[in-house]
């Protein structure tokens, strides 16, 4: 009676922790963490945190997002695309979305605008949307989906990321790719260099075969089909080789890094 009575929360729903943990479980660990009978001990024996207050709960939670994260990356097949549409099924209009107004979204002049490059790469030299434009481009039609439960199909151009860190003598055996970008709070978003170098990753500068709208992150933005919409960030101001783990926007808040989709 000891234990259990150490694994009781001061502040915090029981009941509730234990539901949120598993929903950031991925399959088949939910399926075995519930049948297997979901409670605050099977989360402590899983995590090794002995809940206590409402920080440890944190803990827990946040331990159990990277054991999400480590699944989904080791079960991540490199080679499996997204599934691709007709044209006749893109979605129109094309949502906006962000945390903030259309109205607030960045406003980038074409002219002053570069690409800065940094890290574990061979050339480090900026990329004016010319050269960028100049690159060899490829399009897909593949669909947005949304961590808020939505979805949209749209048409991208671009040039594959993994055809450019090719060509800056990119260290691809570095663990991320981290992006940097122009919004007001200064967005911002690591990707794994499996995902990077997936075929369909894309840095995107074109929407429906024209210039890519403000709304959709001009000048650039990086279409990564295989991972939920947060994980796609526009206005794209600088991209790092690292080894390093930087966190992001969203993942600073709570939300799974890899979040395939």
């Amino acid at each position: 009676m000891g234990r259990l009575r150490s694994l009781l929360i001061p502040g915090v729903d029981k009941n509730l922790l234990v539901r949120d943990a598993a929903k950031l479980l991925p399959d088949p660990a939910r399926r075995r963490f519930i049948a297997g009978g979901a409670s605050l001990g099977a989360l402590t024996l899983l995590t090794g945190c002995d809940v206590l207050d409402s920080d440890s709960a944190d803990a827990m939670l946040a331990r159990i997002s990277k054991f999400n994260d480590a699944v989904q990356a080791w079960l991540f097949n490199p080679d499996a695309l997204a599934p691709t549409y007709p044209e006749s099924m893109i979605t129109k209009p094309f949502p906006f979305n962000a945390y903030y107004d259309l109205d607030d979204a960045p406003e980038i002049e074409a002219a002053d605008w570069k690409l800065e490059v940094s890290g574990l790469v061979d050339n480090k030299k900026s990329w004016t949307l010319p050269e960028l434009y100049a690159l060899p481009q490829v399009s897909q039609v593949t669909r947005h989906i949304c961590v808020e439960g939505w979805s949209a199909i749209g048409s991208w151009t671009g040039t594959p990321l993994r055809d450019f860190l090719k060509l800056i003598g990119a260290d691809t055996r570095a663990k991320y790719v981290w992006f940097q970008c122009a919004d007001k709070d200064g967005y911002n978003s690591p990707l794994d260099m499996r995902s990077a170098l997936h075929p369909q990753t894309q840095m995107t500068f074109k929407f429906a075969d024209e210039i890519l709208p403000r709304a959709y992150g001009f000048p650039m933005k990086i279409r990564v089909p295989t991972k939920l919409g947060f994980k796609n960030p526009k206005y794209v101001t600088s991209m790092e080789v690292t080894n390093e783990y930087k966190g992001g926007y969203w993942e600073d808040q709570g939300y799974n890094s890899f979040s395939g989709s």
